[in-house]
């Protein structure tokens, strides 16, 4: 509720205004012990005394003790303070917040009192309907709320539907809200003016009267014929599932604004929501361009997987003017990514400023990029600097330690990656994938007790994560104990996912483990097959192998070694079997 006073923090200049008046009294002379007078008598200030009133009459001292209080969102207090500065001064804005502030703390008499005073110094009729409305609603008096909404509609003022519709966004009553919406904001009633119209359907809509919103709505597509108005009914009907009713409109709304750049990014995002991304695409290529038609464009064509018009993008935003380009440094970077311009992706994000809303991003995709190219040092440290830079952000700080424990895994670090994960954890504990990533973490470094740990307690927190199950069962198998619990965990893994190829490997490990030779290379050699994993080809591998085919596992291991030159797993399995 403070936030809906914030506005009367601007009254600090009322304690101006208020300064207390000095009385003059006594005028008698004191004579020096010769008779004459003495030398304070010289100074006519030293002949006055001055009448200071008490706290409770002093019109500073409240105004300052309201003030104080509202610094603290002190609702009360400040209520109480401004109540009795109302009293004291004959400015109508000190007893305007005096009323405000009791009817926020539901003070009914101090806000009858407050309204009195304000009334008697002046007040201008609408605000003062408002808050006799505000403060009947905050009574359940619908009928007397709706009494002064009228007249506060009916006072002519500039502002008053838009004060009639804050009181109704007040309302702790959405239903009464409603009533009242649709009992005042009538077609017979509402003035000339097409963006009340719009305010009382966008408001309708809000309160869950989609009825009335587009009653509304339709009337004043047709009343004012407006660009905004057009567009406003069409996403309205777009909703409520009629798409070519509602590209008719946009199209009407288009033909009265054809350079309304926020009009043609309302529509290409209705049409990209319905997946037409080609109409979406074409209808943002005409016309002006900013940063926001740049960023749409290259959201459309990155869903369309539309190489060709994500590169022209990229030359046409380079070619851009300078504060455009200069506002898209993040989506610059974003599109040399996807064209796989990884050096000029990273002087992209470089030029990401600090203020912008995708500065963290960008430092993130950075440190990721720095990975890619073989950079991990200065990925590292990139990611060090961010944990300084956002250590009083949480989501953020916890975000950069687990991209920097997921770079370690890649670089089969396993050590420095548990270390990067408990930092994280430490930020937001029982985090399920940060348990994940540390379990993982665990287990690629042969610390099995610590990562069973990790994924019991996870699937205490996240009894149906069917990642974790999988993680907890394949653990098992692969340490080559509680090999009934494991495929306890592994089968219910299949269960909810039978055709994931990292649950299949799991599954055709345990039967590896478990002997059955024959079974494991049918299970391994499909998930190979659906998914050219690493790892999985290492397992198949082995398993063909221990099976006398030694020459087929040279094949599957050289197939790994191409995909991944540097895997851990494959050199110490080829190490374990010397072949």
């Amino acid at each position: 509720m403070l936030s809906r006073w914030s506005k009367f923090k601007q009254l600090r200049h009322f304690a101006a205004a208020g300064m207390v008046a000095m009385a003059l009294a006594g005028c008698a002379t004191v004579s020096g012990p010769s008779g004459r007078s003495s030398a304070t008598d010289k100074q006519p200030l030293g002949r006055l005394v001055v009448a200071v009133p008490d706290e409770d009459h002093d019109l500073m001292a409240q105004l300052l003790a309201g003030e104080m209080a509202l610094s603290r969102t002190d609702l009360k207090t400040a209520s109480q303070a401004y109540g009795r500065a109302a009293q004291l001064s004959p400015d109508p804005k000190v007893a305007e917040q005096a009323a405000a502030l009791a009817i926020a703390v539901r003070d009914t008499p101090a806000a009858e009192a407050a309204i009195a005073r304000w009334q008697a110094l002046g007040a201008r009729p609408a605000p003062l309907a408002q808050a006799r409305a505000q403060l009947a609603l905050s009574q359940g008096n619908t009928e007397e709320a709706r009494r002064q909404l009228e007249i506060l509609v009916g006072t002519g003022d500039p502002d008053a539907w838009r004060q009639f519709g804050r009181v109704l966004v007040g309302s702790r009553d959405a239903a009464q809200a409603t009533q009242l919406l649709e009992a005042v904001a009538t077609p017979q009633r509402l003035p000339n003016d097409p963006q009340a119209w719009l305010a009382m359907s966008e408001l309708g809509d809000k309160l869950g009267r989609h009825a009335y919103a587009l009653q509304i709505a339709d009337a004043a597509a047709k009343r004012f014929g407006t660009a905004e108005t057009y567009a406003w009914l069409g996403q309205m009907k777009y909703h409520d599932g009629d798409r070519v009713g509602a590209k008719a409109l946009f199209d009407k709304a288009l033909a009265k604004d054809p350079k309304d750049t926020h009009l043609r990014l309302a529509y290409a995002t209705l049409l990209g929501q319905g997946g037409d991304y080609t109409t979406a695409a074409k209808l943002l290529d005409n016309g002006p361009q900013d940063a926001d038609t740049y960023a749409m464009r290259a959201a459309l064509a990155a869903r369309a997987k539309d190489t060709k018009t994500i590169n022209r993008l990229y030359s046409q935003l380079q070619r851009s003017p300078e504060d455009v380009r200069q506002s898209s440094a993040y989506l610059l970077g974003q599109l040399a990514e996807m064209l796989d311009k990884k050096e000029e992706a990273l002087k992209w994000y470089d030029q990401v400023a600090d203020d912008d809303d995708h500065a963290f991003d960008a430092d993130l995709r950075s440190a990721i990029l720095l990975q890619d190219l073989g950079r991990s040092a200065e990925a590292h440290e990139q990611l060090a600097q961010m944990q300084t830079d956002y250590l009083d952000q949480p989501a953020m700080l916890r975000r950069a330690y687990e991209v920097d424990a997921e770079l370690y895994m890649d670089e089969g670090q396993y050590a420095q990656a548990e270390r990067s994960f408990s930092r994280a954890l430490q930020v937001t504990p029982d985090d399920p994938a940060l348990l994940y990533g540390r379990g993982l973490a665990y287990a690629e470094a042969g610390q099995t007790d610590q990562a069973v740990n990790d994924f019991r307690h996870l699937l205490q927190l996240k009894p149906d994560d069917t990642d974790a199950t999988n993680a907890l069962g394949y653990t098992l198998a692969d340490a080559n104990r509680d090999l009934p619990e494991a495929q306890r965990l592994i089968e219910q893994a299949r269960a909810a996912r039978p055709d994931d190829p990292a649950i299949q490997d799991s599954w055709g490990w345990l039967q590896y483990r478990l002997g059955h030779l024959d079974q494991a290379e049918k299970t391994l050699r499909g998930a190979w097959m659906a998914h050219k994993d690493a790892d999985v080809g290492v397992h198949l591998g082995e398993v063909l192998w221990k099976q006398g085919r030694q020459q087929d596992a040279r094949n599957v291991f050289d197939e790994v070694r191409k995909m991944d030159p540097q895997s851990v797993n494959l050199h110490n399995t080829l190490k374990r079997l010397n072949p």
